[in-house]
């Protein structure tokens, strides 16, 4: 089984896992920008975000960059294979997720649908 992945203009993936469990990592055009990823900072899991809310942040050797929710809900888990391994990222960006939120079943529909097909992020990378 394929899992869609959808994107958001701050160059992260969300795919969702099971009913309202989605996964977030970073696309393959923020590893590129970004450049050798050696560091990830994240809060403890069971901070409750809000879509557009800065939670984090992404170190490379050429900068720092914010990570941001793509969606709203409660951050259930995040990936401490990134606390050993961060440049896991640069080798695998659409496969390795950075975090996991679980999104109220009420708003799920309606901030996944605000996400970008891959066709769609495609064509905002091209302007």
């Amino acid at each position: 089984m394929t899992v869609e992945q959808r994107f958001c203009d701050t160059h992260q993936w969300v795919a969702q896992e099971k009913d309202n469990l989605v996964v977030v990592g970073i696309s393959n055009h923020a590893q590129e920008a970004l450049g050798d990823i050696v560091y990830v900072e994240l809060p403890e899991a069971g901070k409750q975000v809000q879509a557009g809310e800065v939670i984090g942040t992404i170190e490379s050797v050429k900068t720092a960059s914010e990570i941001q929710a793509p969606v709203s809900g409660t951050l259930v888990a995040c990936n401490q294979l990134l606390d050993d391994d961060p440049e896991v990222l640069n080798e695998a960006p659409l496969t390795t997720w950075v975090y996991r939120l679980q999104v109220a079943a009420s708003e799920f529909q309606t901030e996944w649908d605000a996400l970008m097909t891959d066709q769609v992020y495609q064509n905002f990378l091209e302007q």
